[in-house]
């Protein structure tokens, strides 16, 4: 079965300076979420990469099996 891979959601940053030093504790919390978020989301990609690319090649393995019963 295929799994679902979802990208996190940008982390805001404000551009006003006073913004950010105001709730930079904040802001270093969900850019840090965000880094292990995204970490997950490439090793989830990876994942279902390697899936997909056995599912392609066992269903080519069938197809040249159905292609050997039918006769072509």
């Amino acid at each position: 079965m295929a799994q679902s891979c979802y990208a996190p959601e940008r982390p805001f940053v404000p551009t006003d300076a006073n913004d950010i030093r105001e709730y930079g504790d904040l802001i270093r919390s969900d850019i840090d979420l965000y880094i292990q978020d995204i970490q997950a989301y490439f090793r989830c990609l990876d994942g279902e990469r390697v899936r997909a690319f056995e599912e392609a090649r066992e269903v080519s393995e069938d197809y040249g099996r159905f292609l050997q019963i039918v006769g072509e």
